[in-house]
């Protein structure tokens, strides 16, 4: 497991058990009045510490896909998000809601946390759904982000093809990991 997830977490270094994905999905959208662009990654990481309550996600934001053309996806990575100087996006904090990980079904929770995009640190409390099973922690969540909040700019010739505010799309199926985190 990831180093940086362990120190996101804050979770100290001891066996125990954890939810844990590698192949989580966060899926963006930007629909602005002259243009729709959608992309998205399956390589989310995560991990949720239920005796904690505490969690770290994080996508490499080069890992995103499905832009409307090669020239797009090249202008998100060196000209908008800058993916070689801030390789990462990440959300960490804890779930504000008492969670019984072990009880099966479907339930809201409030995550709040750090959410951490080209570079710039904001505090959010993002809305989730969270399912569990006997085996899988499944969770679902969408949510805005404001590009101003984040001190990405976009110059004017393509201001009405890129929207201001994004919407974000988040689903991973978390499974039981016990050992040394």
């Amino acid at each position: 497991m990831s180093l940086w997830l362990t120190t996101l977490a804050g979770l100290p270094a001891q066996d125990q058990v954890v939810f844990y994905t590698d192949q989580g999905t966060i899926a963006f959208a930007s629909d602005a009045p002259l243009e729709l662009i959608e992309a998205r990654s399956r390589q989310m990481q995560g991990l949720i510490n239920p005796a904690e309550g505490t969690f770290a996600f994080a996508v490499p934001i080069n890992t995103f896909e499905g832009f409307n053309s090669p020239l797009q996806q090249e202008h998100f990575n060196e000209n908008y998000l800058e993916s070689e100087t801030y390789p990462r996006a990440t959300f960490r904090g804890k779930i504000i809601e008492s969670v019984d990980f072990a009880q099966p079904g479907t339930r809201a929770v409030r995550a709040k946390g750090i959410l951490t995009v080209h570079g710039v640190e904001q505090e959010r409390i993002i809305g989730a759904r969270l399912t569990m099973t006997e085996d899988v922690c499944r969770i679902e969540a969408s949510f805005q982000v404001l590009l101003q909040d984040h001190r990405i700019s976009i110059p004017k010739v393509v201001k009405q093809k890129i929207a201001e505010e994004i919407t974000v799309d988040v689903q991973a199926e978390l499974r039981p990991r016990t050992g040394r985190i």
